[in-house]
């Protein structure tokens, strides 16, 4: 039985201002997710906290590249560094972030031990590149496509070591249907993609264990899994950057959770995106603690 270690990575850095003057408040979701004791509720390990930089964009202006870069090409390492040990040891990381561009430190870090893939479990692919449709800016939404090596190289190359996923290794559940036109870019690139209407169709659990399955090959170390709040319904998680209609219910993200992290592939979990600030009364929060908990299979108490 492996121990789950708590790691706080309460980074913004890869998220676009809310409102001009301020800053995006997914910073403190492992703080909102440790008053919902998570950590208790887990029998887990204190894993610290890695402080990110400043959140500061200077005058970066759209077409320069990703912003907040120089501060992320450092956050990363040290990010990295933290998983790491935790891996070496034999224990579970759970990662509590941040936006989603906190992957790249778990990518980081798996690319230094081996070959892992991942597993995305997010509303978007967040595969924004330089030659695709949308300009890239925002890590938050890029960071599968730098794991992947698309994109600057200060982020995409560091310590030599990118691209630090194989496009075949990376699977994605709970896009939106609407977003056609991101899953055909991603199928021919031979990344799979179930969608919310896949899940229901076709069933979480049998989804997620064949899934876990195809990480049980010898060519392979195991995968990480990434969750983005954004993932379930806005009826139910309201408190996200871009509330996507049309999610997974509460339930279904449980279920296709629980068999990922029950496999031996599984070596560890972010939890990103969802806002305190958005969250007055804090419903959604303990929402989110609620599916992780028992994602882990330990109930709600």
């Amino acid at each position: 039985m492996r121990n789950i270690v708590v790691i706080d990575a309460p980074s913004n850095l890869g998220l676009r201002p809310p409102a001009p003057g301020t800053v995006p408040g997914c910073y403190k979701l492992a703080g909102a997710l440790r008053e919902q004791r998570i950590v208790q509720r887990l029998s887990a390990l204190e894993g610290g906290v890695v402080v990110p930089p400043r959140y500061d964009r200077g005058d970066w202006r759209e077409g320069d590249g990703v912003f907040n870069a120089a501060a992320l090409a450092a956050y990363t390492p040290r990010l990295a560094d933290r998983i790491e040990h935790h891996l070496r040891a034999g224990n579970f990381p759970l990662v509590l972030g941040g936006d989603c561009s906190i992957q790249l430190g778990a990518s980081l870090a798996l690319r230094r031990l081996g070959r892992y893939g991942l597993v995305a479990v997010d509303a978007s692919a967040d595969f924004r590149h330089p030659g695709g449709s949308d300009p890239v800016g925002a890590a938050g939404g890029e960071e599968v496509a730098l794991a992947t090596g698309r994109g600057q190289a200060d982020l995409t190359d560091l310590e030599g070591l990118g691209p630090y996923l194989r496009d075949e290794d990376v699977r994605f559940f709970g896009m939106r249907d609407a977003f056609e036109d991101d899953r055909a870019e991603l199928t021919a690139l031979k990344m799979p993609v179930v969608t919310v209407g896949d899940l229901r169709e076709w069933g979480a659990d049998a989804l997620a264990r064949a899934t876990a399955q195809t990480f049980e090959l010898p060519e392979l170390d195991g995968f990480w899994l990434h969750l983005d709040a954004d993932v379930l319904d806005p009826a139910v998680m309201p408190a996200v950057d871009s509330p996507d209609p049309d999610g997974l219910l509460p339930e279904e993200l449980v279920a296709l959770l629980r068999p990922l992290l029950a496999s031996p592939a599984c070596v560890g979990l972010n939890v990103t995106i969802y806002d305190p600030d958005l969250d007055p009364d804090g419903t959604a929060g303990a929402l989110l603690t609620d599916i992780v908990v028992n994602a882990f299979g330990e109930g709600t108490g």
